[in-house]
């Protein structure tokens, strides 16, 4: 998939209004090329899609703005906004902070964030030069076996 029709799709896709079927997202995701650890330094807004996941709303809930990579071994997964509108690190939330690993997922070796203090691992794959497709993944966040699935833009 050329990077303008992924980020048309995209841009489709974080646009629409109504819930989004799972494998509408999967096939997406089948189009897109995994994420270097190169790549993903930074910070990125984030954002989800509607799937009907049970953790659906709740990082909006916890005023989530995303994630920044400062390197392989330094990551803030949840960058949050206090009352006041300044960024933090949400370490509480996310018992700890993270790392990013070269980790297969679904046959493909991707950049991978780990977090540091519970078994979930975020799957990135690209969706132009500015955007990213996660999927959420462990034993504490899959939902019947369904992942959670968002996406980060550089900022």
């Amino acid at each position: 998939m050329t990077d303008e029709l992924a980020r048309t799709t995209f841009t489709e896709l974080k646009e629409r209004t109504g819930q989004i079927a799972d494998a509408e997202l999967d096939e997406f995701w089948a189009t897109l090329e995994p994420a270097s650890i190169e790549f993903m330094s930074g910070d990125w807004k984030g954002g989800e899609f509607v799937t009907g996941h049970r953790m659906n709303g709740q990082l909006e809930a916890a005023r989530w703005f995303g994630k920044t990579f400062d390197s392989a071994s330094d990551v803030k997964p949840l960058i949050c906004l206090d009352e006041h509108g300044n960024r933090f690190s949400n370490v509480e939330m996310g018992k700890g902070e993270a790392s990013l690993w070269m980790e297969e997922f679904r046959g493909e070796v991707t950049a991978t964030m780990v977090y540091d203090g519970q078994p979930i691992h975020d799957h990135f794959k690209i969706i132009g030069a500015n955007a990213v497709m996660g999927f959420m993944n462990g034993k504490k966040v899959l939902d019947n076996g369904r992942y959670f699935y968002f996406y980060l833009e550089r900022v």
